[in-house]
């Protein structure tokens, strides 16, 4: 019985939260399809773009904009936020990962060199920036949480419609760009047999560092729009992040769509259940459903390779 009475408001909150997790998901999946690695600093890489567009915003943002300008506010720290955690990423890919590459290092030193540079990107963050939550300044109507509108009885608050009309714009133009373009050929080429791609002639390197970028820009993104309602700290990108390689786990490690319908599966899973629990078990359902995954079905929803998977 508790199920049904606030089924429709869990269902927004899941599907607005699932549309993040998919976003900073496709980051993951982008290395892994590359470098069939983790890249364990992602989380850094959606908190850089939290802080870059928390600090444009607050540098272009007089008085309280309205209309058309609130929507270009959006965009611009948006396009911050992408910016951000593209740059972050690339000197990621050059700085811990590209070295170990060329000397051919063992996978655990990949894994230890993400661990120390995520280290070291959190506490610069927390040194530079402070450690304390910084709201980013407010964009409609003196919030940005205020209710657009209601269906079937459901809240939908301004601020999942923008997470919702972003996360879509974003996702499916990633995904005619490696469906469609010569990176995009690239980076499938690369992760479906990186050897004969070499030999045809493709740039390895560059195609990571652009599948790094690509992640990083779609990651800094996210980072904005998470800042935009929760406020921007240097502690940020842990969880979501977490909540992100579950998503990409549960979709396909390694597959762009099943990393979006992982991030949706994920987002309306551990919220449905909220309305018969308690919300202190959100994470636990969230890290509960990796771990089943893990078990019963570990290539995942969908569980194709980036190579095969456009």
């Amino acid at each position: 019985m508790c199920f049904t009475q606030n089924f429709s408001q869990y269902l927004v909150i899941g599907l607005a939260n699932g549309f993040l997790y998919a976003l900073i998901a496709l980051g993951y999946t982008l290395v892994y399809g590359v470098l069939q690695l983790i890249n364990f600093a992602h989380s850094e890489v959606f908190m850089s773009g939290g802080f870059a567009g928390y600090f444009v915003l607050q540098a272009v943002v007089g008085k309280q904009p309205h209309g058309v300008m609130s929507v270009v506010m959006i965009v611009l720290g948006i396009a911050a936020g992408a910016l951000g955690g593209g740059l972050v990423a690339f000197l990621l890919e050059r700085v811990a990962y590209r070295p170990l590459r060329r000397r051919k290092a063992p996978k655990l030193a990949f894994l230890i060199s993400a661990i120390g540079a995520s280290y070291f990107l959190y506490n610069l963050a927390g040194k530079e920036f402070g450690r304390t939550s910084l709201s980013v300044p407010y964009i409609f109507n003196g919030s940005n949480s205020g209710i657009a509108f209601t269906i079937f009885g459901a809240q939908v608050q301004t601020i999942y419609v923008i997470w919702a009309v972003a996360a879509i714009v974003l996702l499916v133009s990633l995904d005619r760009v490696v469906a469609k373009t010569k990176l995009g050929k690239g980076i499938r080429a690369v992760a479906e047999d990186a050897e004969t791609a070499s030999l045809m002639g493709v740039n390895i390197d560059r195609v990571i560092s652009q599948a790094f970028v690509l992640g990083g820009l779609l990651g800094g993104a996210a980072g904005f729009l998470f800042g935009l309602n929760f406020g921007v700290v240097y502690t940020m990108g842990f969880t979501p992040a977490l909540k992100a390689f579950t998503a990409a786990v549960l979709g396909g490690i390694g597959n762009l769509r099943g990393a979006m319908l992982g991030g949706l599966v994920l987002g309306v899973a551990e919220s449905l259940p909220l309305s018969c629990v308690n919300p202190a078990w959100q994470d636990v359902i969230a890290f509960g459903i990796l771990i089943v995954v893990l078990l019963f079905r570990p290539m995942g929803l969908l569980g194709e390779r980036l190579g095969r998977s456009a």
